[in-house]
C-alpha cells in the first residue's frame, strides 16, 4: 500500500526581511495590492516621461541652437539628440539591475527619481547642442528605474495579478511616451504660443524649452517624496547573503539557487529580451519619424502640424491607451495570452503603418479623424507587444536574478532605441532629399521601411527561435 504524500512544509518568514514581510502579505491579503500598483505607476509615469517630452519640439530646438546647415540636416541633427538618452542608459542598465538585486528594489528606483528631476531641468536649460546631448545621455546613465520596477511589479502581487502589474508599467511608461510629447507639444516655447501670458524677457524666452522640462521634474519631486512609503520586496537575510543556510522558505530556496544558473544560457530569457528589442527599436524610431513627419512641410511629405497640435493627437493617443491597460489587456492576457496577443498586435500594426503616408492627401476633418484613430491603435497594439514580452521575460527567471535580467533587456533594448533614433533621423533626412524617386518617394520609404522592421519582430514571435517559460508551453 502506498504511503500518503507527506504535507507541504510550512512557510517560514524571517523577521526584519521585507522580502518575506511582502510575501506573508501576500498570503494573508489574496486581493489586488493597489497602493502598490499606484506606486509603481506614478514613479514609472516619473521616469518615462522625458524621453520623448523633446520629440514635438526637436525640429524647431535643432533650429534654434543653428547647428543644421539646411532644413533638410535637422532630422539628422536630432536623431542624434535623440539617441543620447539611450546610449547613456544602455551603458549603465545592466549595473543598475544587479545593484537591486544587490541592496534592494527602493533605493535604486529612489536615486533615479531624483537623477530625473536635476537632469531633465538642466536639459530644459541648455544653449548648446553640446549641453543638450550630455544632459540627456547623463539623464538615461543615472536613470535606472526600469530593470528593478517591472521587477518590483511582478514581486508585489500574487502570480494571478502579475500580468496586471506588468501592465501597469507599460501602461504608465506608454503613457509616459505619449503624454510628455503632449507636455513637450503644449508648454514648449511659450513665447510664441501663449503671448499674453509670458513676457519674452522671462526666463521662459531665454529658455523656450525650459517650462515643459520644469513641469515634469516637478510632478518627479511629488513621486520622490511619495517614495519613502514604498515598500521594499527584496529577501534580506543570512541565507541569501551566504548562500549556505539551508532555505527554509521557497523564496529563500529560489534566490539561493538563481544564483548559480547563467542568464546568459537562459534561452527563453535570451529570446525574448531579442524579440522586445526589435519591437522596441520599431517603437522609438516610429515615435521620432511620427513627430518629424506631422510637423515637417507639406512640400517635403508630412502635414504641416504645429507642436500643439501633435502633442493634442498624442495626448488623445495616451488616453485610449490608460483605459485600454487598466480594463481590457487583462482579459486579452487570460484570453489569448502573451505570446498570441504579441503576434496578433504586431500584424495588425503593419497595414496601420501602411496608410500613414497616404494621409497627405487628406485634409481638414477627414485628415484629423484618420490620424486620431490611427494613432490610437498603434498606441494600443504598441502597448500590447511591449507588455507581452516583457511578461516573458520575467517568468522565465526567479527573484534572484529578476533585476539584473531586466537589466540586461534594458541595456540591450538602449542599445537598440540608441541606434533607432539616430538611424530614423538620418532615415527622415535622406527621404525628405527624394521626394520624385520613382521607387516609394519620400515618406512612403521612411514608413516602408519601419513596416519590414514590424515583420521581422513579428517572425521572431515563432518557433524556433521564440522559446517560453515552461508554463505557457
Amino acid at each position: 500500500m502506498a504511503e500518503p504524500e507527506p504535507p507541504p512544509a510550512a512557510k517560514v518568514y524571517h523577521d526584519g526581511c521585507p522580502g518575506c514581510a511582502i510575501e506573508q502579505r501576500k498570503e494573508e491579503h489574496r486581493g489586488i495590492p493597489y497602493k502598490e500598483f499606484l506606486f509603481v505607476a506614478i514613479t514609472t509615469l516619473a521616469s518615462s516621461l522625458p524621453i520623448s517630452s523633446l520629440f514635438p519640439f526637436l525640429y524647431f530646438m535643432i533650429r534654434d541652437l543653428h547647428i543644421a546647415r539646411t532644413e533638410e540636416d535637422i532630422g539628422f541633427y536630432a536623431g542624434f539628440l535623440g539617441a543620447s538618452y539611450m546610449i547613456g542608459r544602455g551603458f549603465a542598465s545592466i549595473l543598475w539591475g544587479m545593484v537591486a538585486d544587490r541592496i534592494g528594489r527602493k533605493p535604486v528606483i529612489i536615486f533615479s527619481i531624483f537623477a530625473v528631476i536635476v537632469f531633465n531641468t538642466l536639459f530644459g536649460l541648455s544653449t548648446k547642442y553640446w549641453m543638450a546631448v550630455s544632459t540627456r545621455f547623463l539623464l538615461g546613465a543615472l536613470n535606472g528605474l526600469l530593470a528593478p520596477i517591472k521587477a518590483y511589479s511582478i514581486e508585489v502581487c500574487r502570480a494571478e495579478h502579475q500580468a496586471l502589474g506588468l501592465s501597469i508599467v507599460s501602461t504608465a511608461w506608454g503613457i509616459g511616451l505619449v503624454v510628455g510629447p503632449a507636455i513637450g507639444g503644449y508648454l514648449a516655447q511659450p513665447i510664441k504660443q501663449y503671448p499674453h501670458n509670458f513676457h519674452e524677457k522671462s526666463i521662459f524666452g531665454r529658455f523656450p524649452y525650459l517650462l515643459p522640462c520644469l513641469c515634469i521634474s516637478l510632478f518627479a519631486l511629488l513621486v520622490l517624496i511619495s517614495c519613502i512609503w514604498l515598500p521594499e520586496t527584496l529577501h534580506k537575510h543570512k541565507g541569501l547573503e551566504k548562500g549556505v543556510e539551508t532555505a527554509e522558505t521557497s523564496a529563500t530556496q529560489e534566490s539561493v539557487e538563481s544564483h548559480k544558473k547563467s542568464l546568459f544560457k537562459n534561452w527563453p530569457l535570451m529570446s525574448s529580451i531579442l524579440t522586445y528589442c526589435v519591437f522596441s527599436l520599431h517603437d522609438t524610431a516610429y515615435s521620432e519619424i511620427f513627430s518629424l513627419w506631422t510637423v515637417s512641410d507639406r512640400k517635403y511629405g508630412g502635414l504641416s502640424f504645429s507642436s500643439k497640435d501633435v502633442g493634442q493627437v498624442l495626448a488623445v493617443a495616451g488616453a485610449s491607451l490608460l483605459v485600454y491597460q487598466l480594463f481590457i489587456y487583462r482579459w486579452v492576457d487570460k484570453i489569448l495570452g502573451p505570446i498570441n496577443s504579441t503576434r496578433i498586435a504586431s500584424a495588425l500594426s503593419i497595414p496601420i503603418i501602411a496608410a500613414y503616408p497616404f494621409m497627405t492627401h487628406l485634409s481638414g476633418i477627414r485628415l484629423g479623424v484618420s490620424l486620431y484613430i490611427a494613432a490610437m491603435v498603434k498606441s494600443v497594439l504598441a502597448i500590447t507587444i511591449i507588455t507581452g514580452t516583457s511578461l516573458l521575460q520575467n517568468k522565465a527567471v526567479p527573484q534572484g536574478q529578476r533585476g539584473a535580467a531586466n537589466g540586461i533587456a534594458t541595456t540591450a533594448m538602449s542599445l537598440f532605441k540608441a541606434v533607432a533614433p539616430a538611424g530614423a533621423g538620418v532615415l527622415f533626412s535622406w527621404a525628405q532629399k527624394r521626394q520624385h524617386a520613382a521607387f516609394f518617394p519620400g515618406d512612403q520609404m521612411v514608413f516602408l521601411l519601419l513596416n519590414l522592421t514590424e515583420v521581422i519582430g513579428l517572425m521572431l514571435t515563432f518557433k524556433p527561435f521564440l522559446a517560453v517559460p515552461q508554463q505557457y508551453k
